[in-house]
């Protein structure tokens, strides 16, 4: 799934680093040392937050528009989009055995073409996620 959400950006006082949070997804909050990194650190924490969410059923929070978030002055806001098919593939990469039936012509014939049929229902199921 894809989301989008605004992340709310503080610097520090010394400008050494700045904190990162996203109001609508509670309790995902981390720290970059520049601004760049912040975008990076706070993309990965909402990624790992809505993946969890969804695994565990919980409710996906809508985003708030930019303009109803508190935030203080000097605060950065920035659209920050998650792709949690996209962050699965990077993170869970765990090899899980399923048993298919395939028609016998069909697997015959992929032995002899040499083809990986494991590989090619991976590649079919993501080109069915990301559709």
């Amino acid at each position: 799934m894809k989301y989008i959400y605004s992340a709310v950006f503080s610097p520090s006082e010394d400008g050494t680093k700045y904190y990162a949070r996203i109001p609508d997804l509670p309790g995902c909050i981390t720290t970059g040392s520049s601004l760049q990194d912040a975008i990076d650190q706070i993309t990965d924490a909402a990624s790992g937050w809505l993946v969890v969410a969804e695994d565990e059923g919980l409710p996906i929070p809508s985003a708030t528009p930019q303009g109803s978030l508190e935030h203080t002055p000097g605060c950065i806001f920035s659209l920050v989009q998650v792709d949690t098919i996209a962050y699965r593939a990077l993170t869970d990469t765990r090899a899980v055995r399923k048993n298919v039936s395939l028609p016998a012509w069909m697997a015959d014939l992929a032995d002899r073409r040499g083809l990986n049929c494991s590989q090619v229902l991976q590649e079919s199921l993501y080109a069915r996620f990301n559709a």
